[in-house]
């Protein structure tokens, strides 16, 4: 008999402890979530955030609220995410600029694979070459020609030292063995509006930008950046197809986790988020945008960002450009 209670006790106990520890997990989120975006409201981070944040707060049933925290390249809002405490309630929507700040600065405030635990890749967006129509270039081959005659004396635009129309330009440039003055501006607005005068000659802003441009015959494209072909552009090759294999520079979005946050919640809000891109509503909004959901394993994007690191390192290092 009592051996027989002895065991009851025991039986009991574990179920009070597999059902407590699923309850633990069962009320997650327990409170509003706060979704850092470290940059202004109104870039693409932002739109991806907010689409998502909507979404997350339906199916989770807590606010996931996006907070902006724009500055210093988006380092402001990525350290304030990467101390946060590790539970779940913070996380971040990141762009590419997570990994090249790591190639652009000296000193940057956190470590992208040491302080975060990746979730998803949530979305990319492709850059288009394009030129100014006076330009005698039709292909991104009549291009790397045209430069290889003329080294130094093309000149090309982008939104800002570090930022992805440079970094696309300056990896053309390498792989192509051909040289171009950069122009820098604060922003791609700028730059674009040089382009159509035609102070500059070649930029690489993204589709959302470029295409009104394009459609109304004042800007050629020449390739998109990125590895297959926009839908936003079916007719235009890309670089790898124009005689560059390899070639591959996207913007890209994803969302990342406080290094330390449980394995349960980081599946869990992956989960949520792959659905959120999958549904109509998302998927709308960032075609509209030029963007193309992702959703990839945290496994997958964790080794996504480190190839990225890697690969930047190596385009700064072959443009000669210093960590500041």
């Amino acid at each position: 008999m009592i051996q027989t209670r002895s065991l009851l006790s025991a039986a009991l106990l574990l179920l009070t402890l597999a059902c407590g520890g699923a309850a633990a997990q069962a009320v997650y989120p327990a409170k509003p979530v706060r979704f850092i975006v470290p940059s202004a409201a109104g870039g693409g981070t932002d739109i991806i955030a907010r689409a998502l944040a909507q979404k997350l707060s339906e199916s989770l049933g807590q606010q996931f609220v996006v907070d902006n925290r724009p500055g210093a390249g988006q380092m402001i809002g990525i350290e304030m995410a990467a101390k946060s405490p590790a539970d779940g309630h913070t996380i971040l929507m990141a762009a590419s600029t997570l990994a090249i700040n790591q190639v652009m600065y000296k000193q940057v405030p956190y470590d992208p694979l040491r302080d975060f635990s990746p979730i998803t890749q949530a979305a990319s967006l492709a850059n288009v070459i394009v030129v100014h129509p006076l330009l005698p270039v039709k292909s991104i081959a009549e291009l790397i020609a045209y430069a290889k005659q003329r080294p130094g004396q093309l000149n090309f635009a982008s939104a800002g030292i570090g930022t992805s129309p440079q970094m696309s330009i300056e990896l053309l440039k390498s792989m192509a063995a051909i040289d171009m003055v950069h122009i820098p501006y604060k922003g791609t607005s700028p730059g674009v509006v040089d382009l159509l005068a035609g102070q500059v000659s070649v930029m690489a802003p993204n589709l959302l930008t470029a295409l009104p441009h394009i459609k109304a015959g004042k800007l050629r494209a020449l390739a998109v950046t990125s590895a297959k072909r926009s839908e936003g552009l079916p007719d235009v090759p890309t670089i790898a197809e124009s005689g560059l294999p390899g070639y591959d520079s996207t913007q890209w979005y994803g969302v990342l986790a406080p290094a330390g946050t449980a394995r349960e919640i980081v599946a869990r809000l992956h989960d949520e988020i792959v659905r959120a891109l999958r549904s109509p509503e998302v998927m709308q909004r960032l075609a509209a945008d030029g963007a193309e959901p992702v959703g990839s394993s945290p496994e997958e994007f964790a080794a996504f960002i480190k190839s990225e690191i890697d690969k930047w390192a190596k385009v700064a290092r072959a443009a000669g450009i210093h960590p500041e």
